[in-house]
């Protein structure tokens, strides 16, 4: 779960850096479309974070950039770097995410699969 108005904070006072630490161009671009981007911004970030969760691993061990949750219809998690290095170790092939906001919170759940 992430915080709608705390997101709101951050694009606002670390636009570029909250953007190059957290999230991919496709991910900003999307979310920018709209005239206030920090609902679908907080999702994406709780989405993350529920993944990394679903990995059995935290921001300490996966980049945020090393997952990316796409907009428009069904969310898709595409895993690259550290993120795919981990799920390669314990045999996750792929995660589900479904996602839900308000304009104060963000809730996204994350389900990591294996053969």
């Amino acid at each position: 779960m992430a915080e709608v108005p705390r997101v709101r904070h951050l694009v606002a006072n670390y636009g570029d850096r909250f953007h190059q630490r957290c999230f991919t161009d496709h991910e900003w671009e999307y979310a920018h479309r709209y005239a206030d981007p920090s609902a679908r911004l907080a999702a994406r970030f709780a989405g993350k974070e529920a993944v990394m969760k679903s990995l059995g691993a935290g921001w300490r061990r996966i980049h945020w950039r090393d997952i990316e949750i796409t907009g428009g219809g069904a969310p898709r998690v595409n895993l690259r770097g550290t993120a795919a290095d981990r799920a390669e170790i314990i045999g996750v092939t792929k995660v589900l995410v479904t996602i839900t906001h308000t304009n104060d919170h963000a809730l996204v759940f994350a389900m990591a699969l294996g053969d």
